[in-house]
């Protein structure tokens, strides 16, 4: 379990974000844009403008360092990876740990040698997903990381971080709009609402039956119809 006692981001005196959460396995902190879910992830990833004061809590068998203990999954592949680098030149980790992930990804080794323009939206994400893995992470931390693929690939992303996080032993901290790739991912959903958590619990139980009349909307925002609850 790690526990987030405390993430508290001020900025002129105004706080933006003041949120506690419980990380068993995989929680995802969801809500509308603006309510601060990448505004906290970059807290954890000591990635603030420095205008922005951060005090942070926690109780965990690591310490949070960024790109270290903490991995990082943003939200747009194309822009994660420097275009005029190959590829195999901006991982650090030993070459046969990278061609064991590039294994568990469903990557081909002969990527390495491309550029990243070359490749695919579907690889490109799975590229930084081996980046953020490299020296294995206690909590990889996702910013929408499926926001740019298509239903397919976003299915198949998805897939492959539940069946690695089991694999490669990491928690996760999923933070999305998207409560359907919540529900796929993710034992338990936080909800975050104007920087406060308004609701938490297991997953399934938040969507058969959410308390919060703002929970209701976002998920009734990502559906048609109940059939999803079932």
């Amino acid at each position: 379990m790690i526990k987030i006692k405390q993430l508290k981001i001020v900025y002129k005196e105004k706080v933006l974000v003041d949120i506690s959460l419980d990380i068993e396995e995989s929680l995802a902190l969801i809500g509308e844009s603006g309510s601060g879910k990448s505004l906290s992830l970059k807290a954890l990833l000591a990635m603030l403008p420095k205008e922005m004061q951060l005090q942070l809590e926690y109780d965990a068998p690591f310490t949070f360092v960024a790109g270290d203990t903490l991995g990082f999954v943003p939200q747009n592949p194309f822009t994660a990876l420097s275009p005029l680098t190959k590829i195999k030149k901006q991982f650090f980790a030993p070459k046969e740990r990278v061609a064991k992930l590039f294994d568990e990804l469903g990557l081909d080794s002969e990527l390495l040698e491309r550029f990243a323009p070359e490749l695919s939206g579907g690889q490109l994400q799975r590229v930084v997903i081996a980046m953020a893995l490299e020296k294995q992470p206690k909590l990889l931390l996702l910013d929408e990381p499926t926001t740019a693929l298509d239903p397919e690939t976003k299915e198949q992303i998805l897939e492959l971080l539940e069946r690695l996080s089991k694999k490669e032993g990491f928690k996760m901290l999923y933070v999305t709009h998207d409560i359907l790739s919540a529900k796929k991912l993710c034992e338990d959903i936080a909800v975050i609402k104007k920087g406060k958590i308004i609701e938490t619990g297991r997953t399934q139980e938040i969507l058969q039956r959410p308390k919060e009349e703002y929970t209701k909307m976002l998920i009734e925002a990502n559906f048609a119809n109940r059939d999803f609850r079932e």
